[in-house]
């Protein structure tokens, strides 16, 4: 389904201006130069886990001033009519969703519930794992979900860095012009920023990832 050119552009990280700062930074010390997303991603990353709060407060205070833009376009936003949420043509190179504190403690346990209940159906093994999950404590759960903030962290970083680069792992700078250009792959949605659009396309995403590993 085609975008709608009138939906207000989602909400930037402070982290996706940072990222974009060091983009043209990048152009304009080495114009000319390419530089692989991986490579651009795991800089950045390095650069801001050294800046003091006070450095990242600029990048957040334009994040801050974002989110109130995209709030108050999104109040007077209609979306057309009869439209409905298709499901989004993912970009195989973009950075991958990462799991809940939930289905990382899935990934742990699923085994285990596998091999005491032979034969048993995906519905039940779910069911097992939500029971078993609703039984932990605060500090049982407190593992799995440092582990899980890590994940969703590196996922952020790989966003706005992947963003940075157009999701084609170069910068800008990097791009060829004229004929002959390679397709330029699907950039990240902004509406990945949206919280709502987050909820629904993890359990979209995760549930995915339970059929695939079943």
């Amino acid at each position: 389904m085609t975008k709608d050119p009138n939906k207000p552009r989602g909400k930037t990280s402070s982290y996706a201006f940072f990222v974009a700062t060091c983009r043209e930074e990048h152009k304009k010390k080495h114009p000319g130069t390419t530089v692989g997303f991986a490579e651009f991603s795991k800089k950045c990353s390095e650069r801001w886990k050294t800046m003091s709060g006070k450095e990242k407060q600029k990048f957040e205070e334009m994040a801050k001033n974002d989110k109130v833009r995209y709030d108050r376009e999104m109040k007077t936003y209609v979306p057309p009519k009869g439209a409905k949420k298709g499901k989004k043509k993912k970009d195989p190179n973009a950075p991958k969703r990462p799991p809940s504190a939930f289905f990382v403690f899935c990934s742990d346990h699923r085994p285990k519930i596998k091999e005491e209940n032979p034969g048993i159906s995906i519905g039940d093994i779910a069911k097992k794992l939500g029971e078993l999950w609703s039984k932990q404590s605060a500090k049982d759960k407190a593992p799995y979900e440092a582990k899980a903030a890590k994940l969703k962290e590196k996922y952020e970083k790989d966003v706005a860095a992947y963003r940075a680069t157009g999701g084609s792992g170069k910068t800008d700078a990097g791009k060829k012009s004229g004929p002959g250009r390679p397709k330029k792959a699907q950039p990240v949605d902004d509406d990945d920023d949206d919280d709502d659009d987050e909820e629904d396309e993890d359990e979209e995403d995760e549930d995915d990832d339970d059929d695939e590993e079943d």
